[in-house]
């Protein structure tokens, strides 16, 4: 499968009395397709998929998968914290017609890298479906390890990795000695540049959820024209905001915020994420402000 392009892991809107607001859902979609990413990922991070039931997270995939109806790749997140649970969000997501899962880490529990070996390996072989791996131990509380990308090397599902460690030294390794076995996908807002300049063609970006349009242009001057004058014209305009969200420890909380002053509001993040205290609003609405009035 081809996982070049933008990837908008997409939020997870909530209506007025906290339950998954369906209807919003499709508005992001839908403008999220408008603006040309070139896939998206349900059920992920910036999902909340961890703060949501088995059932409402059912209820997304299905719904997007019908709503969407082959207008673009749809990729869903399936991390649980057992293989079984795993196993059946994926088994669901193939039969709703999901072109791809991602996969993380199980978080909580921290297996060993053998015991995480052997969590793929099962996933791959019930499922039989594209893999990106997702690699964030500072949410899973493991990595993955070289070694561990090694020994996947004969399962052909595997086929891209989502990289977010932060880690220049272990990107490197990736570009350069596992580029002949899978795909790199920026998974460091704040080091997108960087991730372009060595090979990557891929970008899972919560941002763009927000700032799709930004998003699309960087990816067409680094990958497609080659161009990283002009791509670090663009970057260097979108840091402020991604620095916020990498670094301002209140990731969702941003996203979701920065729909809201996108004109598409899809309500707060869920419990024990608290709503943006007015200082972060306003150094974070300053941010978007300057960026979107940089627009041509």
């Amino acid at each position: 499968m081809n996982f070049d392009g933008i990837w908008t892991p997409v939020v997870t809107p909530y209506a007025q009395d906290g339950s998954v607001d369906l209807t919003v859902l499709g508005n992001v979609v839908d403008t999220l397709i408008d603006q040309k990413v070139s896939g998206l990922i349900i059920g992920g991070t910036t999902a909340e998929y961890y703060a949501l039931s088995k059932d409402e997270r059912k209820k997304a995939l299905a719904f997007v998968s019908e709503h969407v109806n082959g207008r673009a790749p749809i990729m869903a997140g399936i991390n649980a914290t057992t293989t079984e649970e795993c196993l059946e969000l994926g088994r669901y997501a193939k039969s709703v017609n999901y072109n791809a899962i991602l996969v993380p880490a199980p978080y909580y529990c921290q297996p060993t890298q053998d015991e995480l070996l052997e969590h793929i390996r099962c996933i791959d072989d019930a499922l039989d479906m594209p893999v990106m791996l997702y690699n964030f131990p500072d949410r899973t509380g493991v990595p993955m390890s070289l070694e561990l990308i090694q020994a996947l090397r004969d399962r052909p599902n595997i086929q891209a990795i989502k990289e977010s460690t932060g880690s220049i030294e272990r990107m490197h390794a990736l570009a350069n000695d596992f580029k002949d076995q899978i795909q790199l996908s920026c998974g460091m807002d704040d080091q997108v540049l960087e991730f372009f300049t060595w090979g990557a063609r891929s970008w899972v970006g919560g941002a763009s959820n927000f700032l799709a349009p930004e998003h699309v242009a960087l990816y067409q001057a680094c990958v497609v024209e080659q161009d990283f004058v002009a791509g670090r014209e663009l970057a260097s305009r979108l840091l402020p905001v991604l620095n916020l969200l990498e670094q301002g420890g209140k990731f969702c909380q941003y996203i979701k915020y920065g729909c809201e002053l996108a004109g598409l509001p899809v309500g707060p993040a869920r419990r024990p994420l608290l709503p943006l205290n007015d200082e972060e609003k306003a150094n974070f609405k300053s941010a978007y402000d300057a960026l979107v009035a940089q627009r041509g």
